[in-house]
């Protein structure tokens, strides 16, 4: 029986709020901004969110489910795209620290663990882009974290 995080991003099922993944993809760059429970479903993690702690944690079933699901791939790759339009139009997070940041490490380790590490360092590399072109201002710290959720 898939888990209601599976059947969320498969497109079939909704988040806690009752949200859809197609509905989260089409929030408004200013809701994606300000809303901060999308991002962990969007992108699970297997711990706990620190930020959102009753989000819900990938386990292993959920990994090999979502692999495996076409769906599900395709509409994390949606997911991924959407949130490099998000930070490509609003570049307020290239400076030393901001809680976007956060999301791209969060992004960068799901993708790596659901649909791929060529995904996440394709993920990464368009971020590190975006930083190097604005004379890198995100605090180094923070591109180690990059750097570190999917390694080379």
């Amino acid at each position: 029986m898939a888990s209601q995080l599976h059947t969320f991003l498969a497109g079939t099922g909704t988040d806690h709020r009752a949200r859809t993944v197609v509905d989260i993809l089409a929030l408004s760059d200013a809701r994606l901004e300000t809303v901060h429970d999308y991002i962990q479903w969007l992108f699970p993690l297997p711990e706990r969110s620190g930020a959102q702690p009753d989000a819900p944690v990938l386990t292993p079933e959920d990994i090999a489910a979502i692999r495996y699901d076409s769906a599900a791939q395709a509409n994390l790759r949606a997911a991924t795209e959407r949130m490099l339009v998000f930070l490509r139009a609003n570049p307020h997070w290239l400076r030393a620290h901001d809680h976007n940041h956060l999301r791209i490490s969060r992004i960068i380790r799901s993708l790596a663990l659901l649909v791929g590490s060529d995904e996440a360092r394709a993920f990464r590399s368009a971020i590190m882009a975006m930083n190097k072109e604005a004379g890198s201002p995100v605090d180094p710290g923070n591109v180690r974290y990059w750097q570190q959720a999917c390694p080379d």
